[in-house]
This record gives C-alpha cells, structure tokens and sequence, in this order.
C-alpha cells in the first residue's frame, strides 16, 4: 500500500511533467494542449481569389475531417486566413500579421505568384514552415529555402513537361510562341534550357504581347516552318487570339500550353472559333476534374462547408497542400516544433493525396515537391479530360 508521503511524491511529480509540458507548448508559436493554429495568405477579394479563397476552402474541409476524427495527436487545427488580394506588399504584411500577431504554427498559402515571392524574405526571416498551395514562381522555392515547400507545380516544371509531351506525342518540328514580359521570360527561359539539354533547336520561336489583338504574322511563320506543334507561353488572351487566327489560316498544330490557362472550357469560349482548340492540351496541378466521381467526398464536403459552391480544381490545390500538411504533422510526433515539422516535409517519400498527379516528394536539396503535371483537354462540346501525367525528374 502506497504511504501518504508516497502519494503526495507521485502527485507532485505529475503536476511538474504537466508544468513542463504546458511550459514547452508556451514555447511553441501556435501550439496548445488541444489545438494548432495553421495560417493561410492569399488573395480572399478579387479576381485573384480563384487562388486563394477557393484553394482556402479547401484546406479548411481538409481540417475539419481531421478534427472530426480526433486532431494530431488530440490536437484540432486551426486556419486563420489574411487577404494579400494578390498584391506584393500586402502579402508581406499578411505574412508578418500572421507570425507575429496570429501567432501561427506554419503556413499553408501562396496563390498569386509575385506575391509569394515578395514574401519569401520575410518567410526566411520568421524560419516558419510554408506549404505553397499555388503559386508557380520559380524564385519562392529556388533557391531552396529551409523552411519553404510548395505542392504547386513551378514554372521550370511546367516548362520542361511541355517539351517532353510534345515529344511523347511523336512531334518532330517544335515550336515556340511566348510572352516576354517578366511571366513569360520565367517559362520561356527554362523552356530554351530544356531545348538545349535535349540538343533540339526550336523550328521557329514567335513572341506575342500581352495585350496582342492580332496573331496573323506569328502565326503564318509558324505555319511557314511547317511546325507539328508549338509550346504555348502566353495568358489566356493572347493565346485565344493565336488559336482563333490559327484556325482562320488554317494551320492546326498540336497546341501546348501551361496552367497560366487551366481552364480548357473557358478558354474554348474565350476563342470564339468552333473547333479552333481541338488539337490544344493544357497543364493542371491536378489528376481529377472537379466532376469525376474520384472526388465525390470533397465535392459534398465543400457544398456541405459552403453553401452555394461547386467544387472547383482551386479548391482541390487547398485539399493536397493540406493533406501534405496534415502528413508532416502527424510525422513530426506530439512534442510539437517547426523544425521537427521541416525534417518531417524533408523526408516525404511519393506520399500519396487525393489529388495531385503523383506522390509527393521533398529533399533537403529540393523542395519542390511536386513534379507531375497532369494533361487536360476539352473537345467541342464535350467535358474537360484528363489525358495522362509527365512526370519531370
């Protein structure tokens, strides 16, 4: 039997292992005994909030399945979103909002490119996690940033699957047609590297503006060099101008374009010319349109979330960028830190999600993670479809 002074001994050890505990979690920016509070920055006004409100409320559908089945380890996550409406400064100051007055755990967020990347030194500087849910520019993850992972595909990726599609589909005369402004030159410039590696010279290499209304000179040397296909790197506008004069000619190359236009059905719309985009094939960041049956589950949870809303392919970046994170979590064990979380991102090894393209992989030396973009296309009067995924290495 247990003597009183025994009693009182093991008393008070347990409520000094408590006190340590809890005086651990106060360490812990955004970590509590029951709780982690994850932020999210993005455009929530805006044209820009098909990137960051809808990617948002995907994450958010993510946690509450996660809480509904008990949390991390007994803890509930927590999204607390900032609106950078897709603009540099005002993503720095949600950046800076979040670490130091929400006191956030890690961040999953990131939707217009060039405000993510104005963040990256005030992101370098808090050393907090970061999973990019969206934004493709090369310089947020290049070079590697300890603390910063992105699920997105990036512009070097997506420039390097253009090539090897084309060359999958057996094309052998390859063409160029790009912007030159700073979007375009941050795909073109990898696209010409991945040119070179392959010892292949472009047949032609024609450069639009990106408020061109006329496509009908680019377009007539493109058909002059007899190309087979042309790598598209060009917002949506100018590239439903080349598509439309491109039919009018009547050249209709194997068309190839990036996720600057991720909606095949609304770019058929957009170039107006019946029949003009049956030979054109776009990357999406994801293996499933928002109809396949595949994604029944987050198609009810984000109706059921938020009432009135279709499920959307945005809303499917939010679902894998937090299942990555829900994954690092769970790895990184119930005493808590960021940086157990960054070893934990450090050594996914193709983790698999509901969503992407493959499995998900970061390295030290690597840490874009994602480097599956997946083939999409729409043919005149029928669905969106998924063609295939080129894997990059």
């Amino acid at each position: 039997m247990a003597t009183g002074q025994g009693v009182k001994g093991a008393a008070i050890g347990l409520l000094m292992t408590v006190a340590a505990m809890q005086a651990v979690q106060a360490q812990v920016p955004g970590v509590t005994a029951d709780t982690i509070r994850i932020g999210s920055f993005g455009a929530l006004t805006g044209p820009g909030y098909l990137y960051g409100k809808l990617p948002m409320n995907g994450i958010e559908v993510v946690f509450d399945q996660v809480n509904a089945a008990g949390g991390i380890n007994g803890r509930k996550l927590q999204l607390v979103r900032e609106d950078d409406r897709c603009d540099p400064a005002a993503a720095i100051g949600a950046v800076k909002k979040l670490v130091s007055e929400d006191n956030v755990f890690a961040l999953i967020g990131g939707g217009c490119s060039n405000a993510t990347f104005a963040a990256r030194e005030a992101l370098d500087q808090a050393k907090i996690p970061l999973i990019v849910m969206a934004s493709v520019h090369d310089g947020i993850t290049t070079p590697v940033a300890p603390a910063i992972f992105s699920t997105a595909l990036t512009s070097t990726i997506e420039s390097q699957a253009q090539l090897e599609y084309a060359l999958a589909q057996n094309a052998k005369r390859i063409a160029v047609v790009s912007m030159r402004d700073a979007w375009g030159r941050a795909r073109y410039t990898p696209l010409m590297e991945a040119f070179k590696k392959k010892n292949i010279k472009p047949v032609a290499d024609e450069e639009m503006a990106p408020d061109a209304n006329d496509a009908t000179a680019q377009v007539l040397r493109l058909k002059a060099a007899n190309a087979d296909a042309v790598l598209i790197v060009l917002y949506p506008k100018p590239a439903a101008i080349f598509m439309r004069d491109a039919q009018k000619l009547g050249f209709k190359p194997l068309a190839i374009g990036q996720s600057g236009i991720a909606d095949p059905a609304a770019f058929e719309d957009q170039v107006g010319s019946p029949g003009a985009t049956t030979q054109f094939r776009t990357i999406s960041m994801v293996r499933y349109t928002p109809e396949d049956p595949a994604v029944d589950k987050w198609r009810k949870a984000i109706e059921a979330k938020f009432p009135g809303d279709r499920l959307s392919v945005f809303n499917l970046f939010g679902i894998g960028s937090a299942e990555v994170m829900v994954e690092g979590l769970k790895r990184a064990g119930k005493d808590l830190t960021r940086d157990g979380l960054v070893a934990a991102l450090d050594k996914l090894t193709d983790f698999q999600t509901d969503v992407y393209g493959a499995g998900i992989t970061c390295t030290t030396g690597d840490h874009r993670c994602n480097k599956a973009p997946v083939w999409i296309a729409k043919e005149p009067g029928k669905p969106v479809r998924v063609l295939g995924v080129t894997k990059v290495e």
